[in-house]
């Protein structure tokens, strides 16, 4: 395949008009469409690695809060009402 000055290709002696592919063009945006994909993949894993760290620490609040029921020696009014005043 060549090119002459219309831009137009010749296959096997035939002229074809239109646009040509560039090769180059073409790896081009597949290498960058691979590049995005690598890229999304880390973001995703990280995330997903941010919410289990997130579920571990909300799971130690919760337990840590349940574990320290030292309120059996206050009188049962306390703790019922909050002051919202300041």
């Amino acid at each position: 395949m060549t090119k002459d000055s219309s831009n137009a290709a010749v296959i096997r002696g035939r002229q074809i008009r239109g646009i040509v592919m560039d090769v180059t063009g073409i790896a081009n945006v597949a290498t960058t469409l691979a590049d995005v994909g690598t890229s999304q993949a880390v973001s995703i894993a990280v995330l997903k690695k941010a919410n289990d760290i997130t579920a571990e620490s909300a799971t130690a609040l919760i337990e840590a809060v349940s574990e320290n029921r030292s309120v059996a020696n206050l009188p049962p009014n306390l703790g019922r009402n909050i002051n919202t005043t300041a």
